[in-house]
């Protein structure tokens, strides 16, 4: 199962087609795409019996962010052994919990405006939480997961490194930071949902662009179910929060000399049985 958030309005894709949740259900789902996660298992089970019939074809580009409102944001930094090793930490580094406060988020097409010279990409694969998690074992984890989605935890390093102590949450939220979609894809779409390939590439509107990330994500330190029961045996985890997982190595920082988003750039970043997202980039008006 595919949702999404079409314009605002929760749309289930159904063969490549968009479903209205609202108009097909005949009200008995809201069309808040946020909502849905409150009655995620009384939804699963009525999405099963829908069709294409009432579908409507679609543009990436009228997609926004699949859980546009999380009460909570967790981010997780430091995730994978060969990220770890190009940021300077050990290979057996616990991750870092932080957060991307909620105003940052974006959709699968968006076009980000550059604060500064010093933007970098970091692809994650995210998580939705469907159902309310407290002190979860790691082998329950899985049960409490909506679904999966693509995520950029696009960084301003100069404002993150700002000061005596690291500024973690601040530079990684300016406004459209969050690029996430294009659906949220629900577990059982996954046959191993724990080993996806997940990547990035950079380039112009003119060319095809250079692979930048590239790894799978059962190269997390710490896995999905790991996480869950971390976070969960700390935080209670409410339906329609989200986690971002951490990013493989390639990150712009860590490259000698070192790289960042410019103006031309277009950002694609893709995992294993979700798709896609591109961002495109511009200096914010004077």
């Amino acid at each position: 199962m595919k949702i999404a958030n079409r314009a605002g309005r929760l749309v289930l894709i159904v063969d490549d087609l968009a479903v209205d949740v609202e108009r097909e259900s005949g009200s008995t789902f809201s069309s808040d795409p946020q909502a849905v996660y409150e009655q995620w298992d009384h939804f699963v089970t009525w999405a099963a019996t829908v069709r294409d019939d009432n579908g409507e074809s679609f543009d990436l580009d009228e997609l926004d962010a699949p859980v546009p409102r999380p009460g909570q944001v967790f981010a997780i930094g430091v995730n994978y052994v060969e990220h770890a090793a190009e940021a300077g930490y050990p290979s057996d580094s616990m991750p870092v919990t932080f957060t991307k406060f909620p105003s940052c988020l974006t959709g699968p097409a968006a076009t980000v405006d550059l604060p500064s010279e010093f933007v970098d990409w970091e692809v994650e694969l995210v998580i939705a939480i469907g159902r309310r998690a407290v002190k979860v074992q790691r082998e329950d984890a899985w049960d409490h997961v909506a679904g999966l989605t693509i995520g950029q935890d696009l960084s301003e390093r100069h404002v993150q490194n700002e000061g005596n102590r690291p500024q973690f949450s601040l530079g990684k939220s300016f406004t459209g930071f969050g690029p996430t979609g294009p659906w949220l894809v629900s577990t059982d779409e996954f046959e191993h949902p724990d080993d996806l390939e997940i990547g990035c590439s950079l380039g112009t509107v003119s060319d095809g662009g250079e692979q930048l990330q590239l790894s799978r994500t059962s190269k997390m330190i710490y896995d999905i179910p790991e996480l869950i029961a971390r976070l969960s045996n700390i935080c209670t985890l409410s339906p329609g929060d989200i986690i971002f997982t951490g990013t493989p190595a390639g990150v712009g920082n860590a490259r000698t000399p070192k790289r960042f988003l410019g103006e031309s750039d277009v950002l694609v970043s893709t995992i294993e049985g979700i798709g896609s997202i591109t961002t495109r980039f511009r200096a914010p008006a004077a």
